[in-house]
């Protein structure tokens, strides 16, 4: 294995080859550090409606709770803190992703942070064969089966997006 190779291999690689889920990677100009998902899904060639982001939550209870929504959409705080059962939620501040999940703004991986937080894909995922998620680094995209990523981080479907 050549050292870039060696370079790729992100938590979410690691934990995606060790259960044998097959996956793709497309990667971007990140030069510039953080991009915005819907230019991530133009750059990697990923329609927008199946290339998803990861968002971290805090709720009323101090839990933390991942939500995984398409790229141009945004989430709906009342449907979330419903389908997790907390009276509020809202994102975590930019400065907490890093020490929260491991990864960094515009890297994070649903798959392979510090610690498995409860986990919620957006119902739209299940529409595709594979979505777009980052594969932990800005400027990798990881395609996998929707349903196989739910598995993998114990996730469920729900509508999480505003209407």
């Amino acid at each position: 294995m050549s050292k870039k190779e060696k370079d790729i291999k992100t938590n979410a690689i690691r934990m995606v080859e060790a259960q044998g889920i097959e996956y793709s990677l497309r990667t971007y100009d990140a030069s510039e550090g953080f991009v915005d998902g819907v230019t991530a899904a133009h750059e990697t060639g990923i329609e927008e409606e199946r290339c998803f982001k990861t968002l971290v939550l805090v709720g009323h209870s101090k839990e933390h709770y991942v939500c995984v929504i398409p790229v141009a959409e945004e989430l709906d705080l009342k449907k979330v803190a419903k389908h997790f059962g907390e009276k509020n939620i809202e994102m975590i501040h930019a400065r907490e992703i890093t020490p929260t999940t491991g990864y960094i703004k515009g890297g994070c991986s649903p798959i392979g942070m510090k610690k498995q937080f409860k986990t919620a894909i957006d119902s739209t995922a299940q529409l595709f064969d594979t979505i777009g998620v980052s594969g932990g680094k800005i400027g990798l995209q990881m395609e996998l089966d929707p349903n196989k990523l739910a598995e993998l981080v114990s996730a469920d479907f729900d509508d999480l997006t505003k209407e």
